[in-house]
C-alpha cells in the first residue's frame, strides 16, 4: 500500500497549505494512506465507528463551534475517544484556537495537531491535490517519452537499438521531447499515466558518436515540454527473418504499465526503414481509432463482404448452368 509519512505534509510548499504544528512532533513519523480527507463530525458525537486511521481529518469552525459548547468533562470525554482511534494527525482549519483538551490528548496520545489560516474547502482542495500526487503509483523506465501530433508516444527497445536517433528525427519533424533514456511515470487514477523526464537530464538527449546536446538549446522551448500524458507504446525491435510480423493490424496488441493497459506498436528495425515516419503515421492511427474509424478492420470488412459476394455469384452461376 502506498503512503507517506506526515513530514512530507509539513514540508510540502508547492501547494501552500500554510500548516503550522501545535504538539505531536513525536508522531510526525504517521504515515497517510488515504488520498481522501476526513471530517469527524460524526465522531465528535461518540461514533467512531468510521474513523480511518489512515486519513487526514479536518476540523473546521461547525466542529470546533461545538467542542467549545461542551463543559469541560464532556469536552474532554470526546477529545479522549476521538484520539483513541490512532489517527494519522489532526487539521484545524480558519485558524480557529485547539480547545486545550484536544492538544492535551493530542500531546498524550502523540497525534500530530496542526493549525492553518485556509478556509476549510481551500485547505481540503490543496490538501486533495498533494494527496493525489504523493500516492500516486510511480515507476521509471528505459526509453525515450515523445508528443506526435498531440499523441503521448513512448518509445521503448533494446538499448542501441536506436530510439534516441529516432526521437531525435521526430524533433527535427516539428514534435516535441519529454524525456530522453530515463522516463519517470505517475499513474493519476483511475487509468492516467503521465511521463516526465529526471531533472538532471531534463532536454538532453544522447547520441552515440554525437555525445549529449541539449534540444532546447538547438531547437528552442517549442522543442521540448515537461510532462505529457502516455497513449501509445512504440517497441522497437531487431528484425527477424524467421518471425511472421503482423502485417494487417487487425489484433491490437497492448502494453502493461502500472497495471494500465496501453496500445503496443511493434515495429521491426531494419536498414531502410524511416522508422520517424512509421510513428508519426502510428500516432495518426492512434488518433482515428480514437474517433471510432479502424482502417485495418474496415479493410477486412470490405475484403469479407467481397469474398461473399464473389460466393453467391458464383453459385448463381452454377445454378444457372444446371
Amino acid at each position: 500500500m502506498l503512503s507517506i509519512p506526515l513530514i512530507n505534509l509539513l514540508k510540502d510548499t508547492k501547494h501552500q497549505l500554510q500548516l503550522k504544528l501545535v504538539t505531536g512532533k513525536e508522531g510526525l513519523g504517521n504515515r497517510i494512506t488515504i488520498p481522501r480527507i476526513q471530517k469527524p463530525g460524526l465522531a465528535l458525537t461518540g461514533d467512531i465507528s468510521n474513523i480511518h486511521p489512515g486519513r487526514i481529518q479536518v476540523l473546521g469552525k461547525p466542529e470546533i463551534s461545538f467542542l467549545t459548547s461542551l463543559n469541560k468533562k464532556q469536552l474532554q470525554q470526546v477529545c479522549e475517544k476521538l484520539c483513541s482511534c490512532s489517527l494519522a494527525c489532526l487539521v484545524i482549519t480558519c485558524q480557529n484556537d485547539p480547545p486545550p483538551a484536544l492538544v492535551t490528548a493530542c500531546r498524550r496520545r502523540r497525534i500530530p495537531l496542526f493549525v492553518t489560516k485556509l478556509l476549510t474547502s481551500t485547505f481540503v482542495n490543496r490538501a486533495s491535490r498533494f494527496l493525489d500526487e504523493s500516492l500516486a503509483a510511480t515507476t521509471c523506465i528505459h526509453g525515450v517519452l515523445l508528443d506526435v501530433f498531440g499523441v503521448g508516444s513512448l518509445i521503448i527497445g533494446k538499448s542501441g537499438i536506436g530510439k534516441s536517433e529516432c526521437a531525435l528525427d521526430l524533433v527535427l519533424r516539428g514534435h516535441r521531447l519529454v524525456a530522453d533514456d530515463i522516463v519517470n511515470i505517475k499513474k493519476q487514477p483511475p487509468s492516467t499515466l503521465f511521463g516526465t523526464g529526471s531533472e538532471i537530464i531534463k532536454y538532453h538527449m544522447e547520441i552515440r558518436g554525437l555525445g549529449i546536446i541539449n534540444i532546447k538549446d538547438l531547437f528552442g522551448i517549442s522543442a521540448v515540454r515537461d510532462r505529457k500524458i502516455i497513449e501509445i507504446v512504440v517497441e522497437l525491435m531487431e528484425w527477424d527473418p524467421h518471425i511472421e510480423y503482423d502485417r494487417l493490424g487487425i489484433d491490437e496488441q497492448r502494453y502493461s504499465l502500472l497495471d494500465v493497459q496501453l496500445p503496443l506498436i511493434q515495429i521491426p528495425v531494419r536498414s531502410g526503414r524511416n522508422l520517424s515516419a512509421i510513428i508519426e503515421v502510428a500516432a495518426r492511427n492512434h488518433l482515428l481509432k480514437l474517433g471510432g474509424y479502424h482502417s485495418a478492420r474496415e479493410f477486412q470488412e470490405k475484403l469479407t463482404k467481397e469474398i461473399i459476394s464473389e460466393e453467391e455469384r458464383s453459385r448463381s452461376q452454377l445454378a444457372l448452368l444446371e
